[in-house]
């Protein structure tokens, strides 16, 4: 069955547990008839659960060798098969409607895809599969948690997470060097921040780019040179100690008092 090479480039780890692959497809069972897009189909183990879904499947297929093998076993794909950088792909081109993403993500590009679509949300109600344990825990890890941090403030504030269940590197052809996760990503009901967005992004990541120091610390960058540091109990916090909520806060207290703002009023 396995007659493709994984290939370290593309970060492919095969998955082989049928069991595991069908648990992952019925993550769209909250969405049953809406279109849907596979990221990295590889030999198909997912696919295959997912054409018996009887919806408008995508298939996302990077590598050439893969691709000639779905194409002789699945002959149900033909014409579904998108031959491109998941990255890269307009996703206009496929589907006018809202539709899913799911997938056993390559483990290289993993967080590139989620920001993918976080930057399509209003496309994408749902999104689920596999990824690094590591990095499942990274992005539904709540406040006061040690691996709360960017990815994690940035996906929940669009999507809920929920961490599904972890995977054991036996279950893949190669076997990966770390455990694997299954979670989902499901919209939430924010339809904007309550602060200027751009700099909402900067203020977490230049609060946690220096994680262990307090906050009046790690931001001070961000500040004009005649800005004093505000009076602010959220200051005297380490970043991992705040909401999203707090961290809006944080950015429109910072916000009339950075390089940012200045440069433009100037």
């Amino acid at each position: 069955m396995f007659s493709v090479k994984a290939k370290k480039n593309f970060g492919q780890h095969f998955l082989k547990d049928e069991n595991i692959a069908n648990r992952v497809a019925d993550t769209l069972n909250d969405f049953p008839t809406l279109p849907v897009m596979e990221v990295g189909a590889g030999t198909g183990m997912l696919t295959k659960f997912l054409l018996k879904r009887e919806v408008d499947l995508k298939v996302v297929e990077i590598d050439n060798e893969s691709i000639v093998y779905l194409k002789e076993h699945f002959p149900e794909l033909e014409g579904r098969i998108i031959e491109k950088d998941f990255l890269k792909i307009n996703f206009d081109d496929y589907f006018d409607t809202e539709f899913c993403v799911i997938g056993n993500y390559p483990y290289n590009i993993s967080s590139q895809i989620f920001f993918k679509v976080l930057d399509n949300r209003k496309q994408i109600p749902f999104c689920s599969g596999m990824i690094q344990k590591e990095v499942a825990d990274r992005m539904a890890a709540p406040p006061g948690s040690k691996t709360y941090g960017i990815l994690s403030i940035l996906m929940q504030v669009w999507y809920d997470i929920e961490y599904l269940f972890t995977v054991n590197e036996q279950a893949f052809i190669p076997p990966p060097k770390v455990k694997s996760a299954v979670i989902k990503l499901t919209r939430n009901n924010r339809e904007k921040l309550n602060c200027n967005e751009k700099l909402f992004k900067t203020v977490v990541k230049t609060s946690f780019n220096q994680r262990r120091k307090m906050l009046r610390n790690s931001i001070k960058s961000l500040l004009s040179e005649n800005s004093p540091l505000p009076d602010d109990p959220l200051l005297t916090k380490r970043p991992e100690q705040l909401s999203i909520e707090q961290f809006e806060q944080l950015t429109n207290l910072l916000e009339p008092l950075t390089r940012q703002t200045n440069k433009e009023e100037s």
